[in-house]
C-alpha cells in the first residue's frame, strides 16, 4: 500500500509519475515488462487519485471501485453500494457525493502526466458538449436548454439540463479509446465560446507543462464539429502552437483573399476579396490543392483546398469587445472540401465542409486536417459508454456540484480502464468474437476489471461502525419546500454595438 505523509502530500512512489510523458504505453507487447509498466502506472494513478480527495475520501474512492467493478450497467447508485468493492452503506454513498470534496485541479494534473494516444505523432485534441438531461428537476438550480438531436426528420428539441464540455485527447486506428482530460460544466452565465477558449488553453498549457509538447514538435490538433465557432477559437488561441480545425454548415458563405490591386486605383482599397458560397458551386474558384486518397472504409475520399478563406466578422456576439479604433481581424484559413464514395449503413454521403486556421496549407497538411477531424467521432462513443454503461447521467442528483463530482469520477474510471488495457483477461460472451488484448473495448476492459483490482493496493480504509440519524419524524410534513428554479439563460447579453455601450460602464 502507498503511505503518504498527508492528504496534500506527494508522496516518494509518485514523483517518477509526474514525468510521465510520451506516447501511450503499447498494451502486451512485450510480455511481462509491459504488464508491469502498466500495472505500476495504475497503481501510482490510483494513489494520486486518493490524494486528491478532500472530504469523505473512502466513501468516493470506494464508490469509483464500485463503478469499476460493477457488473452490467450502473441503473442506480443505490444498487452500487450493494457491490462487494462497496463495504459503506448507501447513505454514506450519498453523503459522499453530497459532501465530498475533491480538488479538480490537482485531477486535472494527474491526466495529463498520464501517457497520451496520438495520431501521427501528433497530439490531437477533440472537443463537444454532452448534455445531463434533466427535464422533470425543477429544484435543481442552473439548468439550461441542451440541444438534443432526433432520429426523425425535425425531430430535434430543446430539453433543460446541464451542458457539460469536454476535452478528450484522441486515438488512431479503428478504435473506441479516448483519454478525456477535462470536463467544464456551462452555467446560465457563461459564454460556451469564451468557456471553450480558455477550457482549452488550460488543457494545452497543462499539456506544455507535463513535457507532452516541446519547441520543434508538430503543432497540438484541435477538432470540434459545426457548433463552435472556429475563426474565434483560431483568434483567441493563436498565441499558442495549435491548429484549430472545425466543420462548418453547408449553407456558410465565406469571402475569398483580396486580389492584388492595380496600380494607380484611387480610393480606400476593399478589405475582401469575392463571395465564396458552400452552396452554390458557382461561386468557387478553382482549388489550390486536389488530392485523392483510397480508404477501407469510405472508399475514395477526394478533397479540393482553397487558401487564405475568411468570414465577414461584424461587432456582435463575441466582437462586441474588440476595440472600436481598430478594425475587426481578418482570421485567414484553408478551407477544404470533403467527399467520400460511401458511408456506413449505405447512406448517401454528402460533401464536408472544414476550416482550419492554417492559411496557406499543403496538399500533406490538408490530408493531415481531414483524417484528425473525423476522429472527433470517436467521443461519441465516449459519451455513449459514459451514459449506458457508466451511468454517468443515471442519478437524480439535485446539486450541480454533486453532478460535478459525479462527471470527475466517471472520468477516472474510464481513464482507469484505459490504463488496464493489456492487464485485463478476456471474459467474452459466447456471441462474442475473441479479440487481442489491446483491442478489447471498453465494456470489455470493465467486465474483467474486479479480478484485476485484487491485485492492486486498497488505498481507502475500513469504514467506521456508525448509526443513521434519527431523520424526520414520522407523520411531519416539509416545512421548506425546495426553491424552483426557471430554466435558461439568467444574464441578458447585448445583442449589438449600441446595447453593448449602454450597459458597458465608460473607462476612466
Amino acid at each position: 500500500m502507498i503511505q503518504t505523509e498527508g492528504r496534500d502530500a506527494q508522496p516518494a512512489a509518485l514523483r517518477p509519475f509526474r514525468r510521465a510523458g510520451g506516447p501511450a504505453l503499447p498494451p502486451g507487447q512485450n510480455g511481462q515488462r509491459d504488464d508491469a509498466l502498466r500495472r505500476g502506472l495504475l497503481c501510482r494513478f490510483r494513489g494520486e487519485f486518493y490524494t486528491c480527495l478532500d472530504a469523505r475520501a473512502g466513501e468516493v474512492f470506494e464508490l469509483t471501485d464500485a463503478v469499476l467493478c460493477g457488473v452490467g450497467p450502473v441503473r442506480s447508485l443505490a444498487e452500487l453500494s450493494l457491490e462487494p468493492e462497496h463495504r459503506r452503506g448507501h447513505g454514506g454513498l450519498y453523503d459522499g457525493l453530497n459532501a465530498g470534496r475533491i480538488a479538480f485541479a490537482r485531477v486535472r494534473r494527474t491526466l495529463v502526466r498520464l501517457p497520451l494516444p496520438r495520431v501521427g505523432g501528433r497530439i490531437v485534441l477533440g472537443v463537444d458538449i454532452s448534455p445531463w438531461l434533466r427535464p422533470d428537476a425543477e429544484t435543481s438550480p442552473e439548468p439550461l436548454f441542451c440541444h438534443v438531436h432526433g432520429r426523425a426528420k425535425g425531430a430535434s428539441q430543446m430539453i433543460p439540463g446541464w451542458p457539460y464540455s469536454v476535452v478528450a485527447a484522441l486515438e488512431s486506428g479503428r478504435t473506441s479509446w479516448t483519454a478525456v482530460l477535462d470536463a467544464v460544466r456551462l452555467g446560465p452565465d457563461d459564454d460556451a465560446t469564451a468557456v471553450t477558449a480558455a477550457q482549452l488553453r488550460d488543457v494545452v498549457e497543462r499539456l506544455i507543462a507535463a513535457g507532452h509538447w516541446r519547441c520543434g514538435d508538430a503543432p497540438i490538433e484541435i477538432v470540434m464539429d459545426c457548433g463552435y465557432d472556429v475563426t474565434r477559437l483560431a483568434f483567441v488561441l493563436a498565441d499558442l502552437p495549435v491548429i484549430v480545425t472545425g466543420r462548418l454548415r453547408s449553407d456558410r458563405v465565406m469571402l475569398r483573399p483580396l486580389p492584388q490591386r492595380p496600380v494607380g486605383t484611387v480610393g480606400r482599397p476593399p478589405r475582401h476579396g469575392g463571395v465564396f458560397a458552400l452552396n452554390r458551386p458557382d461561386s468557387w474558384p478553382g482549388p489550390d490543392h486536389v488530392t485523392t486518397t483510397q480508404t477501407t472504409r469510405y472508399g475514395t475520399a477526394a478533397t479540393s483546398a482553397w487558401h487564405r478563406m475568411h468570414p465577414r466578422l461584424t461587432r456582435r456576439g463575441p466582437w462586441l469587445d474588440h476595440p472600436t479604433d481598430t478594425d475587426l481581424p481578418i482570421i485567414e484559413g484553408t478551407l477544404i472540401r470533403l467527399q467520400v464514395d460511401h458511408l456506413p449503413g449505405d447512406r448517401t454521403p454528402k460533401p464536408l465542409w472544414l476550416w482550419t486556421s492554417r492559411p496557406d496549407a499543403t496538399a500533406d497538411q490538408v490530408d493531415q486536417a481531414w483524417p484528425a477531424f473525423l476522429r472527433r467521432f470517436d467521443l461519441e462513443h465516449t459519451f455513449r459508454f459514459f451514459k449506458q454503461q457508466l451511468g454517468w447521467t443515471t442519478p437524480k442528483l439535485r446539486d450541480p456540484a454533486a453532478a460535478d463530482r459525479w462527471t470527475w469520477l466517471i472520468i477516472v474510471v474510464h481513464t482507469q480502464l484505459r490504463l488496464a488495457r493489456g492487464l485485463i483477461d478476456d471474459l467474452r460472451r459466447p456471441w462474442e468474437r475473441p479479440v487481442p488484448p489491446e483491442r478489447l473495448t471498453p465494456t470489455r476492459v470493465r467486465r474483467g476489471f474486479r479480478h484485476l483490482r485484487a491485485r492492486l493496493p486498497l488505498q481507502a480504509g475500513a469504514p467506521k461502525p456508525t448509526r443513521p440519524g434519527p431523520g424526520r419524524p414520522p407523520g411531519t410534513p416539509n416545512r421548506h419546500p425546495a426553491t424552483r428554479y426557471d430554466v435558461g439563460k439568467t444574464t441578458k447579453r447585448a445583442v449589438n454595438l449600441q446595447q453593448h455601450r449602454q450597459t458597458t460602464p465608460a473607462n476612466g
